[in-house]
């Protein structure tokens, strides 16, 4: 009888609530303050924490969601497909900050382990579980997520993680209303609701199973060919750019390997023994196929809805080993290559020039001269400082000719992304021969006035 025969539903005594949500709670503090404190030390960016904040604002104003860093007046659901989103809107009323959104984030990402430390529990017992839960929340794959800004996919690592969970507990229609909410969040994820359906197809659902296959694969594309075109200002789904091509079918086959290796290193390679691994198969699909090389590493976000995936295909593999010493040292690895991760994470998460404590106080206080309600273009790295009580543009694409916001700040350090310092540079010599003027600056920022 395998695993899969076994499993029952949960019941935790009253005791081992502490295991239960001692891991979530403790990942939830150790994700909110350390992205709380990068954003407060200039270290988050209007690409994209900005972007997020500007869609979510508009929410909370009862407004269509748009993002004037992306363009004036931008529509957000013209580039992703993420109405998830609106859930938001009522706590940023009540908090009208970036930290809203990095909070609630935190949040997310720590309940997902939640039904991960409960199936261990289950499986492995309490010690162990607390060990996987904590491997879980240090794996590289969140920490990624917690470092790189905000982004809408920190919706789905729940939702997986539960939809997982009820898998293997062969509560299939649980399962399925738990992955639905999937559709909402990105249009690339209906496609992982069409692998959970083939995973549940294997299960002999064939009727359940099939229904959400064809349903994942109809929903991708009506969204991608469809809603997306519709909503978009030029027509098309703007992405369409990353398709794959001759060059990005056969490059960086190095990093792709390794983003492989990577994921399943925490797992002590042991995951690919379950066949719920399937369900990684979309995300790793299209992220290998890009000609974007930044969706082939481990820089990003993209690999945080892989990691439910790959921790809840561990517990159950490590559910069958009859040593139960054997599970335990493997678990114990498994922490201990997280943490290793963790660390490394940690010392590549500030790529800016950390600025000191005396000049992230004088960039507050240059700030403050801008007041509420103003258009004001700014820098990657000042955009998201603003972003919850101003119109913010990007720097250097505004000011245009057309478009003059009444401020412009802008950072002495110039950084290469998304535009390259020399352009950056350029547009800052041409403000000389405006009608734009310095008015204050600091070590580290400039603050200029349209007369």
């Amino acid at each position: 009888m395998s695993i899969m025969d076994r499993v029952s539903p949960v019941v935790l005594p009253s005791a081992r609530k502490l295991v239960l949500y001692g891991p979530a709670g403790v990942l939830f503090l150790l994700y909110a303050g350390w992205s709380v404190a990068r954003h407060r030390a200039f270290q988050t960016t209007g690409y994209d924490l900005g972007i997020f904040v500007q869609g979510v604002r508009s929410y909370a104003e009862g407004r269509w969601p748009a993002s004037d860093l992306l363009g004036p007046g931008f529509s957000q659901l013209g580039d992703h497909f993420h109405p998830i989103l609106m859930l938001l809107a009522p706590f940023y009323k009540l908090w009208p900050h970036a930290e809203t959104l990095l909070v609630a984030q935190a949040a997310l990402l720590a309940l997902s382990a939640v039904p991960i430390t409960r199936l261990a529990t289950k499986h492995l017992g309490s010690g162990r579980a607390v060990v996987v839960a904590l491997a879980y929340g240090l794996s590289w794959g969140l920490l990624r997520a917690v470092t790189f800004d905000f982004h809408e996919v920190v919706f789905a690592v729940p939702l997986l993680a539960f939809a997982l969970e009820r898998l293997v507990r062969r509560e299939w229609t649980a399962a399925v209303l738990w992955s639905l909410p999937l559709v909402l969040v990105k249009e690339d994820l209906p496609l992982t609701l069409a692998a959970l359906g083939a995973y549940l197809w294997w299960q002999r659902q064939r009727k359940l199973g099939g229904s959400l296959m064809v349903f994942g694969v109809l929903t991708w594309a009506a969204l991608t060919f469809v809603v997306l075109p519709a909503l978009n200002a030029n027509g098309r789904y703007g992405h369409w750019a990353s398709l794959p091509n001759s060059m990005s079918m056969t490059s960086g086959i190095p990093m792709k390997l390794l983003t492989l290796a990577f994921l399943l290193l925490p797992t002590c390679f042991l995951a690919v023994r379950s066949p719920l691994v399937v369900i990684a198969v979309p995300t790793l699909a299209w992220r290998f196929v890009s000609g974007n090389p930044s969706h082939w590493g481990i820089s990003y976000h993209y690999s945080a809805v892989l990691m439910p995936v790959v921790f809840v295909a561990f517990v159950v593999v490590l559910a069958r080993f009859e040593k139960p010493k054997l599970s335990a040292k493997l678990v114990s690895v498994s922490l201990a290559v997280s943490v290793l991760s963790g660390v490394l994470v940690a010392a590549d998460s500030t790529p800016q020039r950390t600025w000191t404590s005396s000049q992230q106080t004088a960039t507050r206080d240059l700030l403050r001269q801008i007041p509420d309600g103003d258009t004001v273009a700014a820098s990657n790295r000042l955009a998201p400082q603003l972003a919850d009580r101003t119109t913010v543009l990007y720097f250097p694409n505004f000011p245009t000719d057309d478009l003059r916001p009444t401020w412009l700040v802008v950072t002495r350090e110039l950084h290469g992304w998304p535009t390259t310092p020399a352009d950056q540079q350029r547009k800052l010599q041409a403000l000389q021969a405006t009608d734009y003027t310095l008015i204050t600056q600091n070590d580290v920022t400039l603050l200029y006035h349209l007369r």
